[in-house]
């Protein structure tokens, strides 16, 4: 069908006809198990024994305490550079506790002296209002005054003498919600000025640093599957401390992926969709990989394997909708049968979509009754009520471009959001998570709430923008946003609605920061961060600059079998370690 399904991570772009099968996309379906099969391959291979030595456990918690010691002895400002490190190195699970009382303790002060941010550089001020805005506190623009000028526009002649300056700004305005205009100009002059530097100054001594700031911002990116250059406290003692600390828990951190991914295989293979749907895709272990990246530390373990199965199952919906080529009656059929959740539904049913219900419903039973068990909360009703919203958007779907009229722009992203599939996993992580289970936000979750919409919002323009291709442009029956938008504004190049998509991901960007900040904002900061994550996960699972699905294995090779290689190169001041 004509409508980009990205299900929660991938783009299916292609044309769809409701009276026969799709050949073109069943060949793109299976042409699509490279990643699969080379994981397999690996998977066959693994000894039976994974675990670690006792003593690498041992060494661990003896250097997670002398961190948390660290934390606790240094004055406020090394306290800050350490919080910042750690979160680099994507270990702060270790040190919640810990990173939450730093955090309060300058919130507190900041609330006390509104003079603290006249007597630091811009660079410290930048950090703090980086690190109280991600820890969810709101800090006012205002400790930027200093910077601007009478009609409050960034004075631009204080910052070209230090680069520093210039990188702790940007990556400060990254954390930017709707209306604070200020950031947005300090956002624009400085990655305009340091991408001038990177790309005029080849060999000045900053330009790696200055390209891997703007490639990948601190806010933006999951520090597992992107090196970071961190910028470490003077000689400091916990310097090396937290380098062997990510060392170990690359390993820990491996270990136990590799157990979940063997689960996960384990299970794929029991529940034979794959080996009775021939055209579907076969590929549960890039789609582990979400909750992989999204879900960190293991008290989520048991989490990552079950967020797992319902992923895998809208994959597996989204390619009878795309793939079999079923006419709009047994689609509807079928959307039928999971608006009534019962088996009997299904007979009716083509053989596919009966094969595909009836793991819907026993996947999903079971996991309400892991739910119940764990939390005392049976979550069926929102379940249910989250897939048929996700049915109910690819029949629509399905309709338009059944009919070969493309809808307008906003009616396609309307329709788009849900069906990229995301609500219905985090509906299912909320539950699993076992956090916040009130009965507000449990209707919450009966609706689409706003964080859940911004970051649904940012997933498909993101997926179509990636995913256009100028091959096709021309072909009105490929549906994506980009079409809608064009076939919207009569005259416009590709060009302008790539920018026009650009800039509207970088406002749901600020969107979702601003939930970050919402006092009303009742659910549990675990799942805000999943959110978060799964946002960040964006330029990975979308090729950005070029890069393929071989080029994300190597991502996933690496994290999972390689460690983190961690170098430092100090300077007179600081020292430079990459993960």
């Amino acid at each position: 069908m004509a409508i980009s399904y990205s299900s929660f991570g991938f783009s299916n772009q292609i044309s769809f006809s409701p009276n026969k099968p799709n050949h073109d996309y069943w060949s793109r379906c299976r042409s699509k198990t490279h990643f699969t099969i080379v994981f397999n391959e690996t998977i066959n291979n693994l000894p039976e024994n994974l675990k670690l030595k006792e003593s690498v456990k041992v060494r661990h918690g003896e250097v997670v305490e002398k961190v948390k010691r660290a934390l606790m002895m240094s004055n406020a400002e090394e306290c800050l550079s350490m919080v910042d490190s750690i979160q680099r190195l994507g270990i702060e699970h270790h040190f919640e506790d810990e990173i939450a009382a730093t955090i309060e303790n300058k919130y507190l002060q900041t609330q006390r002296s509104n003079e603290y941010h006249r007597r630091q550089k811009l660079s410290r001020v930048a950090l703090q209002f980086r690190l109280l805005r991600q820890q969810g506190y709101y800090a006012p623009t205002d400790v930027f005054d200093e910077y601007r000028n009478t009609k409050g526009e960034l004075k631009h002649t204080l910052l070209y003498e230090d680069i520093d300056e210039l990188i702790a700004l940007f990556e400060a305005s990254q954390l930017r919600i709707p209306g604070e205009y200020f950031l947005d100009e300090a956002e624009e002059f400085s990655r305009q000025y340091l991408w001038s530097i990177a790309s005029r100054f080849h060999d000045h001594p900053q330009a790696k640093s200055i390209q891997h700031t703007l490639r990948f911002p601190i806010h933006r990116t999951l520090p597992r599957f992107i090196p970071q250059t961190l910028q470490l406290f003077g000689n400091a003692p916990w310097t090396t401390s937290l380098q062997q600390l990510s060392q170990i828990d690359t390993q820990l951190v491996n270990s136990l992926h590799l157990k979940e991914i063997l689960q996960v295989s384990k299970w794929w293979k029991d529940l034979g969709l794959a080996k009775e749907l021939k055209f579907v895709r076969d590929e549960a272990i890039k789609w582990y990989m979400w909750p992989m990246a999204c879900l960190s530390g293991p008290r989520f373990s048991q989490e990552r394997v079950d967020l797992t199965k319902p992923l895998s199952l809208i994959y597996i919906v989204d390619d009878i909708f795309d793939c079999y080529g079923g006419s709009i009656h047994e689609l509807t059929l079928f959307t039928h049968a999971v608006e009534r959740w019962d088996l009997a539904a299904m007979e009716e049913l083509p053989n596919c979509m009966k094969v595909c219900f009836k793991a819907l419903y026993e996947v999903t039973n079971e996991f309400a009754l892991k739910t119940y068990i764990k939390h005392g909360l049976n979550p069926i009703s929102t379940l249910v009520k989250s897939w048929v919203k996700l049915f109910n958007a690819f029949l629509e779907e399905a309709k338009w471009f059944a009919s070969g009229n493309l809808p307008s722009a906003e009616e396609y992203l309307k329709i788009g959001r849900v069906s990229t599939g995301v609500h219905v996993i985090l509906v299912h992580a909320f539950f699993s998570m076992g956090q916040g289970l009130t009965n507000h936000n449990v209707t919450l979750m009966n609706e689409f709430p706003t964080i859940i919409s911004t970051l649904s919002t940012i997933l498909r323009l993101c997926d179509d923008l990636e995913g256009h291709n100028e091959s096709n442009k021309d072909d009105t029956s490929d549906g994506s946003y980009i079409k809608c938008y064009i076939k919207d504004h009569s005259g416009i190049s590709i060009e302008e609605t790539r920018k026009h998509i650009s800039h509207r991901i970088s406002e749901e960007w600020k969107r979702l920061n601003q939930e970050l900040l919402a006092p009303e904002n009742q659910l549990p900061s675990s799942f805000v961060r999943m959110c978060f994550n799964a946002a960040r996960m964006v330029p990975l699972m979308y090729s950005y600059d070029g890069d393929s699905p071989s080029k994300l294995e190597e991502h996933v090779k690496s994290l999972l079998y390689n460690g983190a290689n961690l170098q430092a190169t100090p300077p007179q001041d600081h020292a430079t370690v990459v993960a």
